[in-house]
């Protein structure tokens, strides 16, 4: 790999009706144009749920940037994205003994809530901020040695304007594209 080039960037994308996605599926779309980005949709690529646990350590391993890009369901990432962390993050290849494949990268969060912002905190709807319920993964990546950084969450997806939209794909775009992502 040239030095000089931008450090590669793997994001797992995980929606279960991307036709429904006024938030994600744009996302999606505008990190596929940016360089060094790999898009990997869950959704398209398994249909069966049968994941191919070598190809994604693969392009894990080739990574310094693991995106997770999901909608927030229930308090947690969709089905098929815990299916692919249960499997490919696996002992002795991500953590544990001799599980150092991750070490040193970096993990970051690009999510979206139907719920207002104001609904995430002890006051609201929700009783907690969506940094509690980013905790599991911010465990995860510790657990594989990896760099954390903060989540870039949308709230209100189902009612985002397209200025608010535009906004949040310039500013994770903005963050992917920056020199230095892996290490922040």
């Amino acid at each position: 790999m040239d030095p000089k080039a931008e450090p590669p960037i793997l994001v797992i994308y995980a929606h279960p009706r991307p036709r429904l996605s006024r938030v994600n599926q744009p996302l999606a779309s505008a990190l596929r144009a940016l360089p060094a980005v790999t898009v990997h949709d869950l959704y398209a690529r398994y249909t069966d749920y049968d994941i191919d646990v070598v190809e994604e350590q693969r392009a894990l391993a080739r990574a310094a940037t693991l995106v997770l890009q999901f909608p927030v369901q229930w308090y947690s990432v969709p089905a098929l994205l815990k299916l692919w962390m249960d499997e490919v993050l696996e002992s002795g290849w991500a953590y544990g003994p001799g599980g150092t494949a991750l070490r040193g990268k970096s993990m970051l969060v690009a999510a979206s809530t139907g719920g207002h912002a104001d609904s995430y905190g002890p006051d609201g709807t929700h009783g907690h901020g969506i940094d509690e319920y980013m905790l599991p993964l911010a465990q995860t990546a510790v657990l594989c040695g990896m760099n954390w950084l903060a989540p870039l969450v949308l709230h209100d997806a189902n009612q985002v304007d397209k200025d608010a939209l535009a906004g949040h794909i310039a500013r994770v775009s903005g963050v992917l594209g920056a020199a230095g992502v892996a290490t922040d």
